[in-house]
């Protein structure tokens, strides 16, 4: 929140705000804590252990959702990328796939702040930023916050409101701030928003304006599980009290804000060599030119593909940036950045066939 507004008032908005429970085993404390040492001097010291600590509480936090949602163990590493990147997921797939479920199961193990905006067609941009309201006791306009702000913010369905309301998401994406009556508002940080979207039902939808698609880090597509999967979520969605949903209060709330913090500013500082950076540039490089796609990749791509590649590295628990984990978010990173050319659209030629062609026609480094 910002410092200059005198007036806090609770939002007149109401969004479905989720405070996870304090994590009630032990062990859940022991990684969060020790992240961050003690005293700058103390990081400086011993760098290597505090990113294997940190390592150790991402993949605690990937095993922690993959309890809740099964068969997205691909969605689930790209999300938590971004979420050490500090970028934001557009999250496509076809209803029931569980886009909110991985939201929502984000939400309780994360201990800071949780909102949920739906979107729909009569959706105005003060119901996502707040408003201005009229005080009859102290006879002055008070701003009334929106659930912008907020640390985790979902999306749900945001194609469904039309381009006026999802434009009021293009300046707390990019500058984590809202202008409320000339006032520059900070949102708290960290700040991500998951926004999800059905990309079949065309009916009372509008399609994302380039700019803000360009804001999002990653595209996400959430395909269909395997059988295999299919049958183990089946059968534990059926012994659910939760209807036709997976339960995700018992998920353990194992990282605050500031230990989010913590991880981004240790991908941040995780060794890349120059032939990887010259290879991520490359790749965004080559769509401006690419035979088969009228629109490429800008800058911004080229900027994502490295910090993708940091939060991959530190994923896995790497030392340096490798040129497989540039590669492997290539497509997330680009597939919305880039258009078809009309002749390869007509032979109904995907985004990801082109790009993946790219991908392996684009020499990469060997470390």
């Amino acid at each position: 929140m910002s410092e200059n507004t005198p007036e806090q008032p609770e939002s007149e908005i109401e969004p479905a705000v989720v405070t996870p429970e304090p994590a009630t085993e032990a062990p859940a404390a022991a990684p969060v804590a020790a992240i961050a040492p003690a005293t700058p001097a103390a990081a400086a010291a011993n760098p290597n252990a505090q990113r294997q600590r940190a390592s150790q509480l991402a993949q605690a936090l990937r095993a922690e959702l993959q309890k809740a949602l099964i068969g997205q163990t691909a969605v689930i590493d790209d999300v938590l990328s971004a979420l050490i990147a500090g970028g934001h997921v557009l999250v496509e797939g076809v209803p029931g796939l569980g886009k909110t479920l991985l939201v929502r199961a984000l939400a309780r193990c994360f201990g800071g702040e949780f909102s949920r905006i739906q979107f729909t067609p009569d959706l105005m941009p003060s119901d996502v930023t707040g408003h201005a309201v009229y005080d009859l006791q102290s006879e002055q306009f008070k701003l009334r916050k929106g659930p912008v702000f907020t640390n985790l913010l979902l999306a749900d369905e945001i194609n469904r409101a039309p381009a006026k309301t999802q434009a009021a998401l293009l300046e707390v994406m990019q500058e984590r701030q809202v202008t409320l009556e000339g006032r520059a508002l900070n949102v708290p940080l960290p700040f991500m928003v998951l926004a999800t979207q059905n990309p079949i039902e065309q009916e009372g939808t509008y399609p994302l304006p380039e700019a803000e698609l360009d804001r999002f880090m990653l595209k996400l597509r959430m395909d269909y599980p395997e059988q295999s999967e299919e049958l183990n979520m089946v059968r534990q969605v059926a012994r659910s009290s939760k209807a036709d949903m997976l339960d995700v209060t018992p998920l353990r709330t194992l990282l605050q804000a500031r230990d989010v913090l913590a991880l981004q500013k240790i991908a941040s500082d995780l060794p890349i060599d120059e032939q990887v950076l010259d290879y991520a540039v490359r790749i965004a490089r080559a769509t401006r030119t690419w035979p088969g796609l009228a629109i490429g990749a800008g800058p911004r791509a080229s900027i994502a593909l490295v910090r993708c590649g940091r939060a991959r590295a530190l994923l896995r628990g790497g030392d340096f940036v490798l040129p497989d984990d540039i590669k492997g978010c290539a497509l997330a990173v680009l597939r919305h950045r880039v258009r078809l050319s009309p002749e390869l659209d007509i032979e109904g030629l995907s985004v990801d066939q082109v790009l993946q062609q790219l991908l392996d026609q684009v020499a990469a480094p060997r470390l």
